[in-house]
């Protein structure tokens, strides 16, 4: 612990221009959300790159989305095996607890932990199929993604077809969540899958009854 250190200069500045601007602004709008609670308009799972702000492709105020951000925004099949599972423990909080009414997975281009599933899938990262590759074990989630692409195609479109099925396979994984299902029976809550141009600024979306990403 004591290698722990202070922020670095340039977040402890940015942190003071916050305080002294946007949160002084909006103080009220702070004051309300501690008041009464979170109720965001939705849940987010979107990729832990640092290119990817979803809050600023939607214009989103603090409170509106509830977000978790993982590598290659996957969510793991329903495995109630008592270990740890911190995607599936921020899907359950969502739904049963905060009741969102929208759960929005959020892929994107160039995609590093998509990427490093199409190189262990293809035998180019033998590392990643090590026991002890956390991140190889994750992508594991998205080999079935890697068996339904063109293998015969380009790289680049092999790539961009695995990163929007990152998108199908969590859309898919979420229906084996029994509060899920039941939430969705009621008509409580419904399921969103989109995938966005980073360098373009354009949002695509997936459209279930021809499985197919529809421009937004």
């Amino acid at each position: 612990m004591d290698q722990i250190r202070p922020l670095p200069a340039f977040l402890t500045k940015r942190y003071h221009g916050w305080k002294a601007t946007s949160f002084a602004e909006n103080q009220a709008w702070y004051k309300k959300l501690v008041d009464e609670g979170q109720r965001p308009r939705g849940m987010v799972i979107s990729c832990c790159d640092s290119r990817v702000n979803v809050s600023s492709i939607f214009e989103a105020d603090a409170g509106e989305f509830f977000m978790h951000r993982n590598i290659a925004n996957l969510v793991p099949p329903y495995e109630p095996d008592g270990d740890r599972h911190g995607t599936s423990a921020a899907i359950e909080y969502a739904v049963t607890a905060l009741h969102v009414p929208h759960i929005i997975i959020v892929g994107h281009s160039n995609c590093g932990g998509v990427a490093g599933c199409h190189a262990m899938c293809t035998g180019k990262a033998p590392e990643l199929d090590e026991k002890s590759s956390f991140v190889g074990r994750w992508m594991d989630i998205l080999r079935p993604g890697y068996e339904r692409i063109d293998q015969k195609a380009p790289e680049k479109e092999q790539l961009k077809a695995l990163e929007r099925q990152a998108v199908v396979v969590s859309l898919e994984n979420l229906l084996t969540f029994p509060f899920i299902v039941e939430a969705r029976k009621q008509q409580e809550l419904s399921l969103h899958g989109l995938w966005t141009d980073i360098a373009e600024g354009a949002l695509w979306q997936y459209d279930a009854p021809t499985k197919e990403f529809v421009p937004v």
